[in-house]
């Protein structure tokens, strides 16, 4: 199998703790691509242009990082990331609530940091900064919920990945200060190995 990813993509970030952690990283090959890039070839993989995308040994391609990612879980026979039963239904709300703060700051960034100045739409930027900060206001009442441990599930993964890229690309963003717990949270999953060798830079 064929993972092409970017380093600092935290949808692709999302893949690869998710292999780490469930022994799973040798089976396919990482192939760094840059989705702003004609030159990849990635849309003859993946017509949207987007990453992750991996490519199966029968030809056949996954996109979008959750489908991925629930691929990739049942490749092994240990605790799954996707839980079934009643559990699983709060593991998905979670996981959609952080992918869809990542997919907000991923908008912001577009707008603030590619978009010429002249044509920046600050209604948009704004949109993007409440449904990022009342995400997270939501998600601090539930942080009990989030684990460090070895009990983790894909939300886990999802939220830390999304905080780590804020970091990244939003030094200034200070989500902290108005959301200590899951700050607290943060502090103890970024320690896990598979959050340490996969450190966007």
């Amino acid at each position: 199998m064929k993972l092409r990813y970017s380093p600092s993509s935290p949808f692709a970030r999302k893949v690869i703790v998710a292999a780490l952690e469930r022994g799973l990283e040798g089976r396919f090959e990482k192939i760094m691509t840059d989705p702003f890039s004609e030159e990849t070839g990635l849309r003859d993989v993946n017509p949207l242009g987007k990453i992750p995308a991996l490519e199966l040994d029968d030809g056949r391609v996954i996109i979008e990082s959750n489908l991925i990612c629930e691929y990739l879980d049942d490749l092994h026979e240990g605790p799954k990331l996707f839980p079934t039963g009643e559990r699983r239904i709060d593991v998905l709300k979670r996981t959609a609530l952080a992918d869809g703060m990542t997919n907000a700051g991923v908008l912001y960034r577009i707008e603030t940091q590619r978009r010429p100045a002249e044509l920046l739409w600050q209604p948009f930027v704004e949109r993007q900064k409440k449904a990022i900060f009342g995400t997270l206001s939501l998600l601090e009442l539930d942080a009990d919920a989030f684990t460090a441990g070895d009990d983790l599930t894909i939300a886990d993964i999802a939220l830390g990945c999304c905080l780590g890229w804020f970091d990244l690309r939003f030094p200034d963003l200070q989500w902290r200060s108005d959301n200590p717990a899951i700050a607290d949270w943060f502090e103890n999953f970024s320690d896990r190995p598979s959050m340490a060798q996969t450190m966007p830079s």
